[in-house]
C-alpha cells in the first residue's frame, strides 16, 4: 500500500470490505497549540487513542511505543486484522497519523497509510461525514511482529556520537534546536544532540499536506546530501514521524527512530532548568 492516499482515493473506496479507517486525533500539541475539534468524522471511522491506549504507560517518557503485546491487544479489540488495509487520519491535517503509521510499520503491518490532508481536507472536499465514530465492531486477528531494528534507543544515539553510523534528524523547530526557544516541558533545557541536523517537521508540509515528492526529494538532499543511514527525533517521538514518512514519500527509505527524543536525551543527560 502507498504512504499516503488522497481524500479523493479514501473517498471511492470507503465501501472496501478489509479497511480500516483510523482517527488519531490530538486535542493540542506538545507546546499547547490547540487544535481545530471538530463535530464530525470520517464515515466509519474508529478512535486510534494515542495517549490513553496506544502507549507506554509505565515508562517515564512521553508517547512511549507500547509493548508489542498491548499493541496486539488493543489493535484486536479495535477489529484489526491481519489482512486490514488501514488508512489513520488526524484533525490537524498531518501531525500524529504518521506516527500511528510508523507503530503499525515497526510491529509489521505495512498495509497503511496516512490520508494527506487529514480531516480538514476531507471535509474541505465536501465528502460525506458522521456525528459520531463506530464504537462495536467484531475483535480481530490482529499479530504483532515487532521489528526491533527500526527502534532506536539512548544507548544506540550515545554511542553513535563517537561511531557516527547514522546521522540523527531532528524534527523540532528551529529555535529548540538551538537552544534559544524553551522546550515545551519547562524543566528540560532546550538544544540539540551532537552530530544533528535539524529539518522542522513543518518544513515537509504545505497546506496541510505533504509537500510533492519532487520537494521533498529537493529538501531531503540539500540537508542530508551524502549522509548515511537516517534516524529520526524531536522532542518526545510524534512529529518525528512526519518527517520520517516526508523522507519515505520523497527521498530514500530510513524507518528508524529515537523513541525517547529530545526529552529522553535532556532528562539522562540532566540537561535541566532550575524550576
Amino acid at each position: 500500500m502507498r504512504e499516503i492516499v488522497s481524500t479523493a482515493w479514501l473517498n471511492q473506496n470507503l465501501s472496501k470490505p478489509n479497511l480500516i479507517i483510523l482517527d488519531a486525533s490530538l486535542k493540542a500539541s506538545a507546546e499547547g497549540k490547540a487544535f481545530e475539534k471538530f463535530n464530525k468524522t470520517i464515515p466509519n471511522a474508529r478512535i486510534f487513542d494515542l495517549k490513553n491506549v496506544f502507549v507506554n504507560k509505565t515508562s517515564p517518557f512521553p508517547n512511549t511505543i507500547p509493548e508489542p503485546e498491548i499493541f496486539e491487544t488493543a489493535c484486536r479489540q479495535l477489529g484489526i486484522n491481519q489482512d486490514s488495509e488501514i488508512v489513520v487520519f488526524d484533525n490537524n491535517g498531518i501531525f500524529s497519523s504518521p506516527r500511528v503509521w510508523w507503530l503499525f510499520t515497526v510491529m509489521g503491518h505495512d498495509n497503511i497509510a496516512v490520508l494527506n490532508g487529514g480531516l480538514p481536507n476531507w471535509i474541505k472536499k465536501g465528502f460525506r461525514t458522521e456525528n459520531k465514530h463506530i464504537q462495536t465492531f467484531n475483535a480481530g486477528n490482529f499479530k504483532a511482529n515487532f521489528n526491533k531494528s527500526l527502534f532506536i534507543d539512548f544507548e544506540h544515539v550515545l554511542s553513535n556520537i563517537k561511531e557516527q553510523k547514522f546521522t540523527l534528524i531532528d524534527a523540532r523547530s528551529e529555535s529548540r534546536f538551538n537552544g534559544i526557544a524553551q522546550e515545551p516541558r519547562k524543566h528540560l533545557k532546550s538544544g540539540n544532540i551532537e552530530n544533528s541536523i535539524n529539518i522542522p517537521y513543518q518544513e515537509v508540509l504545505k497546506d496541510g499536506k505533504y509537500k510533492s515528492k519532487s520537494e521533498l526529494y529537493a529538501l531531503f538532499d540539500e540537508k542530508v546530501k551524502d549522509e548515511n543511514e537516517l534516524v529520526f527525533s524531536c522532542g518526545s517521538g510524534m512529529t518525528a514521524c512526519i518527517v520520517l514518512l516526508a523522507c519515505q514519500i520523497g527521498y530514500k527509505s530510513f524507518l528508524k527512530l529515537y523513541d525517547g527524543s529530545w526529552t529522553e536525551w535532556a532528562e539522562r543527560n540532566k540537561l535541566l532548568n532550575d524550576v
